[in-house]
């Protein structure tokens, strides 16, 4: 099987000039460039990506080191697909699709023992929970936690990409292989979700 230390192996002398342009090349040149064989240009790509996609997959698996093996899932999945690709989109929505589909096939399989690692970070229509006491903050934390867990997967990955990663609806859209509008629907309902679930658990607990 391919491997992704394979792919990102040191460039020789002859190339590394070569390699220093690439660095600041567009991602579909980059995938024009892997294309015609050149493997420097997907470790710029595996550089650019690499971190927030890790990121992103921790936020919904709550697993760092299963995080990094679904990551490079993505990034092999995706440079075994490279000819399928229409350069004319954006590399980035794609990469971000492929690795969620891995980390939502994984949380499923092992539904009874996932935890979502997270806290809620908006705007004025998002989720705000914080509290300056550390104590009281992680208390708040595992509540939020526990609350994102009742809340339906394919609501539950918007809210964490839109609300917990910052993507804006159209990037979410695009990594969701949806309509914006179908993305803007299923955000607020999520909201909805969230605070209906924490306000009847806050109830229960006075």
């Amino acid at each position: 099987m391919l491997k992704l230390d394979r792919l990102l192996a040191a460039p020789d002398n002859d190339s590394a000039e070569e390699s220093a342009v690439i660095d600041i090349a567009s991602d579909a040149r980059l995938v024009d460039e892997v294309r015609r064989g050149n493997r420097d240009a997907f470790g710029v790509l595996v550089m650019r990506y690499e971190k927030k996609l890790q990121q992103v997959i921790r936020r919904l698996i709550r697993d760092t080191e299963q995080a990094r093996d679904l990551a490079q899932d993505a990034f092999l999945k995706v440079y075994q697909r490279l000819d399928q690709f229409d350069t004319s989109r954006r590399f980035g929505p794609w990469l971000f699709r492929v690795g969620m589909n891995l980390a939502v096939d994984w949380l499923r399989r092992r539904r009874n023992l996932v935890q979502i690692n997270s806290y809620a970070r908006g705007d004025e229509r998002s989720l705000e929970v914080h509290d300056p006491d550390p104590r009281a903050q992680r208390e708040l934390e595992q509540e939020v936690q526990w609350v994102l867990q009742e809340i339906p997967l394919r609501y539950r990955t918007v809210l964490i990409l839109r609300d917990l990663e910052g993507f804006s609806c159209s990037e979410v859209a695009a990594i969701e292989g949806r309509r914006e509008a179908t993305i803007r629907w299923r955000l607020s309902r999520a909201r909805e979700m969230f605070r209906k679930i924490w306000e009847r658990r806050q109830d229960l607990g006075r």
